[in-house]
């Protein structure tokens, strides 16, 4: 398998980190990064934000000490906003990749006719990926998607080949519809479909990679060109090394013992102290506590104190509680992690589904920050 080439980048192993809101800030990043290489995007940003000034936003396009290459994930549905949110990322903070988001599910986007249900309309669509490559001028701009919002309304075999026309340097498909949420099987077949549509830019694929085996597997039955990961990774950063093994030829699917998930937890609360200061740090971990012990029969009354703990040394004082040689059983090893949520009645605007060729922005409301993919 060649070198995953995204403009001027090359990605080897070819693996992205999925932007994940409220977990790819710059210390999960960096902690992934020291596991194995790949493309790491930070978490996703609002173009509209950006551009509006909101603090908020500045501060989550934040990029950690010599991060390489800088790259960021744009939520909008506005041409000229994204232009100019683009601009300013390349030109003001370094970005030297975007990553532009239309695969959200959520209802609050949806039903504003954002996030997964954009695609749909197919002329702003393209006027949003259109006014993102003219910002980002030599830098990269790369587009998420879903295979669309339900069954009945499948948009990815129309969006692919537009980005692709209007300059994208690279499509991902996650392969569920916003109407299954995180639910169900991913329907890998639609990465393949994709590949088959879209021919001078990489495919990327996405969707239940738990193991690196998974990934293999996907690029071997889709003839995708490279892996986008998510949830895979939550509570195990070194599935990050595993993939390169994959793709170099060997097949590893680690299942350290609990000292070894203990040595990466402790990394992980050190890196978010020094980034957002004891309080803020200590606090953010709490969320990656049951990621990183899924699967480990340690019992709940040590994960409860491990949540509560208030400063990064009781933190780390009652990791030393934790036994390192229990193991992972055979049976958890590559199980689904992270929400699984739905499926999800749709909601879109009314009149959306008149005139797919409208190109008419859909208002500030549209623009809700808002995680998915």
């Amino acid at each position: 398998m060649s070198t995953l080439r995204i403009g001027p980048h090359e990605v080897w192993p070819p693996v992205v980190l999925a932007p994940m809101a409220g977990v790819t800030n710059a210390p999960f990043r960096d902690l992934c990064r020291a596991h194995g290489a790949g493309l790491y995007v930070s978490e996703m940003i609002a173009a509209r934000g950006l551009v509006e000034g909101h603090e908020k936003t500045a501060r989550l396009a934040r990029f950690g000490r010599g991060e390489t290459p800088r790259s960021i994930q744009l939520y909008g549905t506005d041409g000229r906003i994204m232009e100019a949110a683009v601009r300013r990322l390349v030109n003001e903070m370094g970005a030297e990749h975007v990553d532009l988001n239309f695969g959200c599910p959520v209802r609050k986007v949806t039903r504003h006719g954002g996030g997964a249900a954009l695609p749909w309309r197919r002329r702003l669509f393209q006027d949003v990926v259109a006014g993102a490559v003219r910002g980002a001028g030599d830098v990269p701009v790369t587009v998420k998607l879903r295979m669309g919002l339900d069954d009945d309304h499948l948009t990815h075999l129309d969006a692919g080949p537009i980005a692709e026309a209007e300059g994208a340097a690279a499509v991902a498909l996650h392969a569920r519809t916003a109407y299954q949420a995180y639910s169900g099987t991913a329907r890998w077949e639609a990465i393949g479909e994709l590949k088959q549509a879209v021919t001078s830019v990489p495919v990327l694929g996405n969707g239940d990679i738990w193991v690196a085996a998974d990934a293999i597997r996907m690029v071997e039955e889709t003839g995708c060109d490279g892996v986008v990961v998510g949830r895979g990774c939550l509570g195990r950063p070194w599935l990050f090394g595993d993939l390169a093994a994959a793709f170099d030829g060997r097949t590893v699917d680690s299942a350290p013992p609990v000292g070894r998930v203990v040595d990466a937890m402790r990394d992980h609360a050190r890196r978010l102290v020094e980034w957002h200061g004891e309080t803020v740090g200590v606090r953010d971990l709490r969320k990656h506590v049951g990621w990183y012990l899924q699967g480990y029969p340690v019992g709940p009354a040590i994960r409860r104190r491990l949540v509560e703990a208030e400063s990064l040394e009781q933190f780390e004082d009652r990791l030393d509680e934790l036994d390192p040689t229990i193991e992972l059983p055979t049976d958890a090893i590559g199980l689904p992690r992270g929400h699984q949520h739905g499926p999800k009645p749709i909601t879109v605007p009314e009149g959306f589904w008149r005139d797919r060729d409208d190109p008419t922005p859909l208002g500030a409301a549209a623009d809700l920050l808002t995680s998915g993919g």
